[in-house]
């Protein structure tokens, strides 16, 4: 990592207090790793395009179906942050056959529960059940996702949730940093906007929620992955009959951003705070990248892990801060390392020297 290329973020927050320093042991010798070999799966197609993918894994009784839809927030445009989310809760309020307790009732019955998760780049629909319930969760996962009910009644307290869940992320320190972290280094982009206003939130209609999912939805998009024990011949003939009607819809749209790469310091101000959330840090390359597992072990020996450079520095020897922690943070073809830090207001300058300090003595000193 380049000295010019950090971006350094800095805001102040609420005191934490912090604890005593036990003396630091040397690990234990490391044993010899146990061989591992990636189970060989099978992948088809179907006719509509939906790819599909069976991985036979393990010994216990149990089966994950996942539908991996190649959406999210990167598809929401600058006045609709957070109506991907608001979507996914609506996937899971009921289907045209069932309703929001039935499709509950029907994964339980399996052994399980039907989970959907939004994020950047992906709209999954999943569920973990009983191997020989495999073949009935892809169905009830592909009626979620191709007969959507969304129904209007749920729609005002579903907007009644986030917004109490935006008020709560507003108060909190480590999310304004977030905030402000990812608006500078990913400007006019979907990745750069973290939280909607209030006034977006509540103006979010029934019709946006459908035009969101007819425009984003469809087979094109989708990959169903099954991995655990199951009975593939089953589980092929369920995947088949159940999306076979489903519409191929629009190819997933391709939006890389070009993360801002520049020496700053960025202040939010909190007068009488006793302790600063800093998030310091830069674009580096993404997981398709061959570098990818050698940057996984720069993190891990820079600030990743418990007894990481950064880790050791600011906490075990200047006592700095109780919990710091650095990550690589990945979306579809881009990626940021991040160190963050909540310390005492008094020594947040100190911190950040020995951070950067830290990222020259890794570049200068193998470990």
């Amino acid at each position: 990592m380049k000295k010019n290329t950090i971006l350094a973020l800095l805001t102040l927050c609420a005191a934490a207090p912090l604890f005593g320093q036990a003396p630091k042991q040397a690990p234990p010798e490391p044993g010899v790793p146990k061989g591992f070999s990636v189970p060989a799966g099978r992948k088809f197609t179907l006719e509509n395009g939906m790819g599909v993918t069976l991985v036979p894994y393990g010994i216990a009784p149990k089966v994950t179906v996942r539908l991996a839809v190649r959406t999210g927030n990167i598809d929401e445009k600058a006045d609709q942050v957070w109506l991907a989310d608001l979507v996914g809760d609506l996937l899971s309020q009921g289907t045209q056959s069932k309703t929001a307790a039935q499709v509950a009732e029907a994964a339980a019955r399996m052994g399980g529960s039907l989970n959907v998760n939004v994020g950047p780049d992906r709209i999954d629909i999943s569920g973990d059940v009983l191997s020989e319930f495999g073949p009935e969760m892809a169905a009830l996962i592909a009626d979620v996702a191709i007969h959507p009910r969304f129904p209007e009644s749920e729609l005002e307290r579903l907007k009644g949730d986030r917004l109490r869940q935006l008020s709560i992320s507003r108060s909190q320190p480590q999310q304004m940093a977030l905030e402000k972290f990812r608006a500078l280094l990913y400007p006019d982009h979907p990745y750069g906007r973290v939280f909607p206003t209030e006034a977006m939130l509540k103006g979010f209609s029934n019709e946006q929620v459908k035009a969101f999912y007819d425009a984003n939805f469809g087979a094109a998009r989708a990959h169903l992955y099954v991995a655990g024990k199951f009975d593939g011949k089953a589980i092929e003939a369920a995947a088949r009959k159940a999306f076979a009607g489903w519409k191929g819809g629009a190819a997933p749209a391709v939006n890389v951003p070009k993360a801002m790469s520049a020496r700053r310091l960025e202040l939010v101000d909190r007068p009488g705070a006793v302790q600063s959330t800093i998030y310091l840090g830069m674009p580096v390359t993404d997981p398709s990248s061959p570098d990818w597992i050698p940057l996984s072990v720069m993190n891990s020996l820079l600030g990743g892990s418990f007894a990481s450079r950064i880790t050791s520095n600011i906490r075990e020897q200047k006592g700095y801060t109780y919990s710091p922690s650095s990550q690589v943070s990945s979306r579809y073809r881009d990626a940021y390392w991040v160190e963050t830090a909540d310390v005492t207001t008094k020594d947040t300058g100190a911190s950040l020297k020995e951070i950067l300090a830290e990222i020259d003595r890794l570049q200068a000193e193998p470990p």
